[in-house]
């Protein structure tokens, strides 16, 4: 299966959640479609469902597809340490998102794109494949030829969010990942036991 590149707000009133960051036109109808979407009750899911939902839920927000997720979850199951926060840190250690994170791209998938298109260095070397791992101590930058663009530019006027694991020199759009954050900084709303619990099967 490709990337779902489909509308997002369809998949975030899925999840009754806003998975992809603010959107307003989840915040103006989050409910399903239909004349009683308001108040239909939703069927009660098995233990089941309710675990691939939360998989979903994560592999979306992430823009991981399904062999990458496996193989992720594989490594963190052999890291010593609990798995489900292990899973996290090492999705968090992405560079697509740790682009985002420094608020070089608008989104995950703005951020994929830059990456994939060699806008993105990793200690003064490009790096075109959006997985790799980043780690403590690594400097990401834009690439000097790459730093008029708009859609860089942009994202950066407008940066808001600042985490503790992260340096941002906004002169020279050079970042510091200082180490892989904990799981009580990573802001995302999951319940990575569930998906823990769901492989475990």
């Amino acid at each position: 299966m490709a990337r779902y590149t489909g509308p997002k707000t369809k998949i975030a009133r899925k999840f009754r959640e806003a998975i992809f960051g603010p959107d307003k036109y989840f915040d103006k109808r989050s409910y399903p479609p239909g004349q009683h979407g308001v108040n239909k009750k939703r069927a009660k899911q098995s233990e089941y469902a309710v675990q691939l939902s939360e998989k979903q839920k994560v592999k979306y927000t992430y823009g991981i597809l399904e062999r990458q997720f496996a193989k992720t979850f594989d490594r963190a199951s052999r890291m010593q340490g609990i798995t489900g926060e292990n899973l996290l840190k090492l999705i968090e250690s992405r560079l697509d998102n740790v682009v985002y994170r420094m608020g070089i791209a608008p989104s995950r998938a703005a951020a994929r794109q830059l990456v994939g298109h060699c806008h993105i260095q990793v200690n003064e070397t490009v790096v075109n494949i959006p997985s790799f791992t980043v780690r403590a101590g690594d400097i990401i930058s834009v690439r000097e030829r790459s730093k008029s663009l708009e859609v860089i530019t942009d994202s950066l006027k407008s940066r808001s969010n600042k985490f503790s694991w992260i340096e941002w020199d906004g002169a020279l759009m050079t970042g510091k990942f200082i180490a892989t954050p904990e799981r009580s900084e990573i802001p995302e709303n999951i319940k990575e036991q569930l998906i823990v619990e769901l492989y475990s099967k």
